[in-house]
């Protein structure tokens, strides 16, 4: 979901509510919550009023007793208010990416609440590969979200995460999803919706908060040499489409049992993808059974109509997205032409009650309908819950566990503040505050730069090197001259907004500017070891670092969220030992020389020199790949149980007992409880503790074009030194060693699979 008023003509109003929000801070207040029975007496007689009372029941009650212009007031996201039922107007657009955010109109931070928890961009915790990591940040922020929203600061409705595919490496959007893989994408999705919603007690009906997996789907050209989000056509088959794109909000609805599901700007093959009826009455609310509502990105059914010219008038358009299961319109194009749509024959009102119930029924689990929430589950959070030290240590630990170390030479990583007297930091990110934090951001508690950070440990000298990442012209003499005196040089580069964003796609790869020449001058100059490292959410092209031996370390930090400075001096002071991995592919610059951005094929293509895309399927050269990442001690894999052999029972009368078949259907009777177990010993052999990321690949047949590899599942262990552990993996034989076949149906591949995990090899064979 964008920030689309700053890219469009509400703009100025956007500029204008910060302002205001500035100089007009809003204190402390009531939560907005209907049947407020205290104030009349009269509700308490209201089936919808009677917590009692199941869901469903709450719904019809308050159905049948909207007109079908009050109904129509709860298809916007500026809802209601119907004040004859003591419904007061609500405001379902919050967002919470990575902390409660101030974009949206739903929430906004005040004297009370002057700002709240921002831990890494999500980019930066997907590379922790670490599903505890995931629930235990969405809990927090679902813990700040209800303490603001106790003080009338925030909603209950927040249109996160953000789980696209990070397809191609100028998306500007990329910061904000898990990475390029299926697997992490869906075990983040899950673990983190899980983390914001679940209820004290685990009732299903319950919500803490509702979350929103966005942008569904094949959703991720923002703006590139002329192609807009607005007006762009994914062409994209039904293979990729069911293997690559579809799998992490699939996961969000079975697994998170998420509680809305936003569809996109652009085309999927010729459909706007919010009036697609397939896709999401079909498999959204059909296949999946979402409980909950369906959202349209903002002013998308607008853009559907005026820029796209899917429909011929607005009254279709109107009716159209509500026929293929659209329920809520970020905007205001519904609130318009329905009553249009319905007046002409092109709905019926029954179509409306069917989008508004799946409105209510969320806000019914929610709360909201129950009255004062400050009485309720969760009513005694408040300002004290927010900005707590533990939660700012989660967000310090969320950085550690994220950085990814990239080169290491011997002697380099980690320093010793006892051996460093001085350290020269260079770079326009070396003392950044706002960039930490990435996009979709809110206030967060304080920062901690990546200056103030190495500074707490040792003496310091800094310069920027650049004014600012676009580095247009390098200062070289002041930062030669500090890199020449120190016995240590970190050299703070990167990206911010101003070079990937939203409506912002990347053209190259390069560092910014002069930043090459930046890094290389000073590395030439330094006299100690220099570290490299880069803040951003995609890959860069720094081929020219990686193979500079002056440059002795490289880090990626992400966006590290508001203790990054902090977390990156724990990892190169060796206090944390880094176990990041990387979620997503590092091209070279040929790549996107070659390849357009809009091609959507994830398969290489051999006739046309099309080399793939991911680590799945790229067939280029790349500077570090998917899982990439080092440690600063050893760690060895070996098997511990493993079998070599699975066979799937398949009825007397199946096609395959007789013929030989390359692959069969997953169907629930041969796939029940077909489950392998995987137990690997890891010991660490170095002299440090620390976690390892364990990462265990599957390598199929070669069946239906199948991935090259692909990821199966991913533990994250803790070892001191010398210490070793069983890892143990459940593998879903139907689920992980499945592949997707050319039509879009996911089939066993029969034939050997090779697991591994890093040089650990084993063969297992699957027959029927």
């Amino acid at each position: 979901m964008p920030i689309h008023t700053r890219n469009r003509a509400n703009c100025s109003v956007f500029a204008l509510f910060l302002v205001l929000m500035i100089f007009n801070p809003v204190s402390a207040q009531s939560p907005v919550f209907a049947c407020d029975v205290n104030a009349n007496p009269a509700l308490s007689g209201y089936g919808f009023c009677n917590s009692s009372l199941d869901v469903a029941s709450r719904v019809g009650d308050l159905v049948k007793r909207l007109t079908l212009q009050e109904k129509i007031t709860f298809l916007v996201n500026k809802a209601g208010p119907v004040s004859r039922l003591g419904i007061p107007a609500y405001e379902w657009w919050s967002e919470a990416l990575h902390g409660v955010s101030y974009v949206g109109p739903g929430t906004k931070f005040s004297s009370a609440v002057p700002g709240a928890t921002s831990f890494p961009q999500v980019i930066l915790t997907a590379a922790s590969f670490n599903e505890t990591l995931f629930q235990a940040i969405g809990k927090v922020v679902s813990t700040e979200a209800r303490a603001m929203h106790n003080v009338g600061l925030a909603g209950l409705t927040f249109w996160s995460p953000n789980v696209n595919i990070f397809r191609d490496p100028r998306w500007g959007r990329g910061q904000e999803t898990p990475g390029e893989d299926p697997t992490l994408s869906s075990k983040y999705a899950s673990g983190y919706v899980q983390g914001l919603q679940q209820a004290d007690g685990g009732d299903p009906n319950r919500l803490k908060v509702a979350a929103c997996c966005k942008h569904y789907t094949a959703y991720d050209v923002d703006n590139w040499k002329g192609v807009d989000r607005y007006h762009f056509n994914a062409q994209v088959t039904k293979q990729d489409l069911d293997d690559t794109f579809q799998p992490p909000f699939k996961s969000c609805v079975i697994d998170g049992n998420v509680a809305s599901v936003m569809c996109s700007y652009n085309k999927v093959n010729g459909k706007p993808t919010c009036a697609d009826a397939d896709l999401l009455a079909g498999i959204v609310r059909g296949q999946w059974k979402l409980n909950g509502y369906i959202v349209s990105d903002c002013d998308s059914v607008d853009v559907l109509y005026n820029q796209q010219h899917y429909t011929k008038t607005p009254e279709e358009a109107a009716a159209d997205t509500i026929l293929a299961g659209l329920d809520l319109n970020c905007g205001s194009f519904l609130g318009q032409h329905t009553e249009a749509a319905v007046q002409k024959g092109l709905l019926k009102e029954s179509d409306v009650d069917k989008a508004v119930s799946n409105n209510f029924a969320t806000l019914f689990r929610l709360g909201f309908f129950d009255g004062d929430p400050r009485k309720l589950p969760y009513g005694g959070l408040g300002p004290k819950d927010v900005c707590t030290p533990s939660n700012q240590e989660l967000a310090r630990e969320a950085a550690r566990q994220g950085i990814v170390l990239l080169k290491n030479s011997a002697g380099s990583l980690p320093l010793s503040p006892s051996s460093i007297k001085s350290l020269a930091v260079i770079g326009p990110n070396a003392n950044v505050t706002k960039t930490m934090i990435g996009n979709y951001e809110g206030t967060p508690c304080k920062y901690t730069t990546p200056l103030q950070g190495l500074a707490a440990s040792v003496s310091t000298l800094y310069s920027p090197g650049c004014a600012n990442v676009k580095c247009s012209s390098a200062q070289l003499d002041d930062a030669k001259k500090i890199a020449a005196q120190a016995d240590a040089t970190i050299l703070v580069m990167g990206a911010d907004q101003s070079i990937e964003a939203e409506s912002l796609d990347r053209i190259d790869l390069h560092l910014p500017g002069q930043q090459e020449l930046l890094i290389t001058a000073v590395a030439n100059a330094s006299k100690g070891p220099v570290i490299l490292v880069i803040m951003s959410g995609g890959g860069m092209e720094i081929s020219f670092a990686n193979d500079n031996a002056k440059i002795t370390s490289i880090l990626w930090i992400g966006y590290p969220g508001e203790a990054g400075g902090a977390a990156l001096a724990d990892v190169i002071f060796g206090q944390y030992n880094p176990s990041g991995r990387l979620p997503m592919t590092w091209y070279p610059q040929e790549f996107v020389d070659k390849v357009p951005m809009t091609n959507m094929n994830m398969r290489p293509d051999p006739a046309t020199g099309y080399p793939g895309r991911s680590y799945r399927f790229y067939t280029g050269k790349t500077i570090y790949t998917f899982g990439d990442g080092l440690s600063y001690s050893t760690f060895a894999h070996n098997l511990a149980k493993a079998p070599k052999l699975v066979s799937i029972p398949l009825a007397e009368d199946h096609t395959c007992r007789s013929e030989q078949c390359k692959s069969v259907e997953l169907y629930e009777s041969n796939c029940k409880n077909l489950n392998l177990d995987i137990h690997l010993r890891v010991k660490n052999n170095g002299n440090m503790g620390g976690s390892h990321t364990v990462l265990l690949f599957s390598t199929p047949p070669s069946v239906h074009n199948s991935p090259k590899k692909h990821l199966l599942g991913f533990k994250k262990v803790y070892l001191g030194s010398q210490m070793e552990d069983i890892v143990k993996f459940k593998v879903d034989v139907c689920k992980d060693l499945s592949v997707v076949d050319e039509v879009g149906s996911r089939k066993v591949a029969l034939g050997s699979h090779v697991l591994h995990v890093g040089s650990l090899r084993h063969s297992l064979s699957v027959t029927v």
